[in-house]
């Protein structure tokens, strides 16, 4: 996030596009909803779901699976062409505004409305006089952008938009990409990426390579960009990575097109898993390590506002279980690594001194207060919001994004399109809430979410059993018949393994970052033949 959670309430107004925020962030998405029911801020909604803040907006796009960068460029289309953006940070503070102007013309109401699925193109317009006279407005988004084959486009939209309007570098506004998991920002940082060290340093660079093999007293470090997840399962399925050690991750139900994954995990000669119950995953390795659930150790988190928040053990890990840096510098010792970290303390001092951004951050500071990187030095109190007076590159670059329709389209033997997500009783492939008893009673299976008009046509009931295909597999599952969809949209939630979403996905990746398309592939629901 460019900006934090405690400035909702500066803003005047909100858009939220792809994400149900309700429901997969409730603590933000319910100071939103306070903010607009309680203290009349505007909210604009864009989602293919009819998602609780959508019975709150003004504006509320129910549009296509995968058409975010159109309604985006739409947006800007009318900005531009009713002079409603703001000319004097475009001009003062970005670059590249002209190509943009050119490629966006052709964004008219009735064109991205015939793309998106939306009945009234004016209401495009009309949102986007809103969104100029809010001063500021945030923008949240979630993997309801990220997750297509043009989900840097949609993310560098989001961007363009924001730039567009000036909402860059003041308080309550910005670009607020809402993580997944509370350390998915903290892994990222510290440089669980292929392409980068800590801080976002690209392993490319010959001096961040000189740097960091000093840091770390070893040579031949590699230059070389290593594989995505989805990378490396297609590696493994083609015999070109022969083990796998899996930390916290359960990709038989996560990842995209599941029996493709099988295959792959039955392909490798050695699978080494680390978590803390026997997931679906770990059924499959030679060797599994239990490790120590959030409660019973110690360290930090990064959360999704930069801020760097600490852990503390509350229960004494059970039976074998293990802290995770403990285990995984037990086997860099058997390795040959001298490796002699006595706690997650002695870790956070290297991560200072490798990672600048974290430079200033201690423990005691964040024991006592709310520090956010970056934050360089230790009498330097961290950045609530980025991009004060300056962008890191200099100027705000404007991205020419063109509209990409999904990897698969809808036909005449699929004519479904298939999104999926989470609810909010469950997290994930399940592997804590679905051993909660409570969580679980709540929701213990899964269900294809169904308009009502097409359960009439298929002569469809609710909770009946239905089957669910794709061109990668089928699953059976109970319909649940809801008109938060539009027709020809189905929703699958993907924390079932008994009736699991990825099953049916397609693993088609956004060519430059490589995340899957999760959100949309096309699909066919059919009764079962008794």
């Amino acid at each position: 996030m460019t900006n934090s959670i405690r400035e909702i309430p500066v803003s005047e107004g909100f858009l939220v596009i792809g994400s149900n925020t309700t429901e997969n962030h409730p603590v933000i998405g319910s100071m939103i909803k306070n903010e607009v029911r309680n203290n009349k801020k505007k909210l604009i909604v864009v989602d293919p779901r009819k998602i609780e803040l959508a019975r709150s907006a003004d504006f509320y796009f129910q549009i296509n699976p995968g058409t975010n960068i159109a309604i985006l460029n739409g947006f800007m289309h009318a900005l531009i062409k009713e002079g409603l953006y703001n000319k004097s940070f475009v001009e003062s503070r970005c670059e590249n505004f002209e190509e943009l102007s050119k490629t966006l013309e052709k964004y008219t109401p009735e064109y991205v409305a015939e793309i998106c699925g939306i009945d009234n193109p004016e209401d495009i317009v009309k949102a986007a006089r809103l969104m100029a006279g809010l001063k500021p407005m945030a923008l949240y988004y979630s993997m309801g952008i990220t997750q297509f084959i043009s989900g840097v486009g949609g993310v560098k939209s989001t961007a363009n938009l924001q730039m567009l309007l000036g909402n860059m570098g003041v308080p309550g506004g910005g670009v607020n990409p809402l993580r997944g998991q509370n350390n998915v920002q903290g892994a990222c940082d510290m440089g669980c990426l292929p392409v980068s060290y800590p801080a976002y340093q690209p392993v490319s660079v010959e001096l961040n390579k000189t740097k960091f093999e000093a840091a770390w007293g070893v040579t031949g470090l590699s230059s070389t960009p290593g594989l995505t997840l989805v990378e490396m399962m297609n590696a493994a399925h083609a015999g070109q990575v022969k083990g796998m050690y899996i930390m916290g991750e359960n990709p038989v139900v996560s990842d995209p097109n599941q029996q493709h994954v099988v295959e792959a995990l039955e392909h490798l000669d050695f699978l080494v898993v680390q978590d803390i119950f026997l997931t679906e995953t770990a059924a499959c390795a030679d060797v599994v390590l239990p490790s120590c659930a959030f409660i019973e150790k110690e360290g930090t988190a990064t959360n999704t506002e930069r801020r760097v928040q600490p852990m503390h053990r509350v229960l004494t890990p059970r039976g074998d279980a293990k802290d995770d840096w403990w285990i995984t510098a037990e086997i860099a010792k058997r390795m040959g690594a001298d490796w002699n970290y006595r706690s997650p303390a002695e870790i956070f001092e290297e991560i200072r001194k490798v990672t600048p951004s974290y430079g200033g951050i201690t423990y005691e500071r964040i024991e006592n207060e709310l520090v956010q990187w970056p934050c360089p030095t230790t009498d330097h109190p961290g950045t609530q919001y980025l991009h004060k007076d300056t962008f890191s590159r200099g100027l705000g670059l404007f991205t020419a994004i063109e509209y990409t329709p999904p990897a698969e389209e809808t036909d005449m033997e699929y004519p479904f399109q298939l999104t999926t997500g989470r609810i909010l009783e469950h997290f994930h492939t399940g592997t804590m809430t679905r051993n909660s008893r409570i969580l679980d009673e709540m929701v213990p299976e899964g269900f294809v979410e169904i308009n009502p008009n097409d359960a009439k046509n298929f002569n469809i009931d609710d909770q009946e059993v239905v089957s669910v295909s794709t061109r990668r597999g089928s699953i059976r599952i109970k319909a649940k018949i809801a008109d938060r969809l539009k027709p020809h949209v189905v929703f699958i939630p993907f924390h079932f393994y008994e009736s699991c979403a990825n099953t049916l996905t397609i693993d088609s990746l956004d060519p430059v970052c490589k995340i899957p398309e999760y959100k949309v592939c096309s699909c066919k629901i059919e009764k079962i033949q008794m």
